[in-house]
């Protein structure tokens, strides 16, 4: 079991990159092969991350929240992902759910959830995915029909991050109008959740397959009109979604730097420090090289956003695909420099290579983003 993590002090508030560093060394980076193996992160350090401020700083004030930038959010979600990609991602869902209620929510819907969401006394996850759909948005199956002022939610939804432990779920469902999105308590009737153990890889995450079967629902759970939730809750959502994932590849690909630099500094062969080897040089700068590239594409996606750019949004993909294809082959090749000490869970590469292949597959796989980057540059082609 992963060892237990004491509560932050009153005010001990995480607002940039240095002390976002100094929370995960102390407070994630050690404890987290235990997370994994426990299957959970902690209460403890949830409460934590609570009391630092972390889960949703980007709120006003006047929610909760210390509105920081996106660039900023973006650094400190990197550093999170450095220490612990199942933490980041708990982080990720709740920020959707967070920016959801801020950006489209009523003022009802915002003054029941903001607060509750800054501070992580209430902890959001995010379900779009089904058994049947992924990134085809459009293909999900779960449906909410009108009823009584109200909506009767049906369905099933899949790979939901943080799905254990979440006390509100944002759900994507289909209406006659097109696809709306519900804010639904966790104690609603009808919900039910089902734990998704032996997962490759963010295996602290607390995936879950949660269904609602009649889940009845007052009006106010619709978040903004129905047919404009397709076009822009949901784009936006994934958008912010994506990249938090992208600067927690970025995350992962130092901490692979991180571990290769110290275990070939002091692991030899035939009397020679691995750092003294030409291929192993190479590998170590090209961790360099993508870590420093990837970071400065977040960050021009994180720019466009504090400035309201639309372009943003291509900004977002471009960095999730390289930071994210980075992380899965720098992570391979840091297990690979480790040699059978990188198959096992004495050091943290194993996990670093399990957690980067996801990272390509979640919030939009790398091959759909592969085709949206080419279809936008064919367009800017035409214009």
């Amino acid at each position: 079991m992963a060892a237990p993590v004491l509560l932050a002090p009153p005010g001990d508030q995480v607002r940039d990159r240095a002390a976002a560093r100094a929370f995960v060394d102390t407070h994630i980076t050690p404890h987290a092969n235990g997370f994994e193996r426990a299957g959970a992160v902690p209460e403890d350090l949830l409460d934590r991350i609570g009391a630092a401020g972390l889960w949703a700083p980007f709120l006003p004030v006047e929610d909760g929240g210390a509105g920081i930038d996106m660039v900023t959010l973006g650094e400190l979600h990197e550093e999170v992902g450095r220490g612990c990609s199942s933490v980041r991602s708990l982080l990720t869902v709740h920020t959707m759910v967070s920016w959801t209620v801020r950006r489209w929510g009523t003022a009802a819907q915002r003054e029941r959830w903001a607060g509750v969401l800054a501070r992580g006394e209430a902890l959001g996850a995010f379900c779009l995915s089904e058994p049947e759909a992924g990134s085809d948005a459009a293909g999900i199956s779960t449906r909410a029909v009108p009823a009584g002022g109200g909506w009767v939610l049906d369905g099933v939804k899949k790979w939901i991050t943080g799905g254990q432990r979440a006390d509100v779920f944002l759900v994507f469902a289909k209406t006659d109008a097109s696809i709306g999105a519900f804010l639904v308590p966790r104690d609603t009737p009808g919900v039910e959740v089902r734990p998704i153990p032996e997962i490759l890889g963010t295996r602290a995450s607390m995936l879950a397959e949660v269904s609602f079967r009649g889940v009845r629902l007052d009006g106010d759970a619709l978040v903004g009109p129905s047919g404009f939730t397709a076009g822009m809750v949901l784009t936006g959502t994934l958008d912010l979604g994506r990249y938090s994932v992208a600067c927690g590849s970025v995350g992962i690909i130092q901490a692979c730097l991180d571990a290769c630099a110290d275990y070939t500094s002091r692991r030899r062969v035939g009397g020679e420090l691995l750092r003294t080897m030409p291929l192993i040089q190479a590998k170590v700068s090209d961790m360099v090289t993508d870590v420093r590239a990837a970071r400065m594409l977040c960050a021009e996606a994180g720019r466009l956003k504090d400035a309201g750019e639309a372009s943003t949004l291509m900004a977002t993909w471009v960095a999730k695909y390289f930071a994210s294809t980075a992380a899965a082959r720098h992570a391979s090749e840091a297990v690979q420099i480790h040699g059978a000490n990188g198959c096992g869970d004495d050091y943290p590469v194993a996990r670093l290579y399990r957690d980067a292949k996801v990272m390509e597959i979640i919030e939009g796989s790398n091959e759909v983003q592969r085709m949206t980057i080419a279809g936008e540059a064919y367009r800017e082609m035409t214009r």
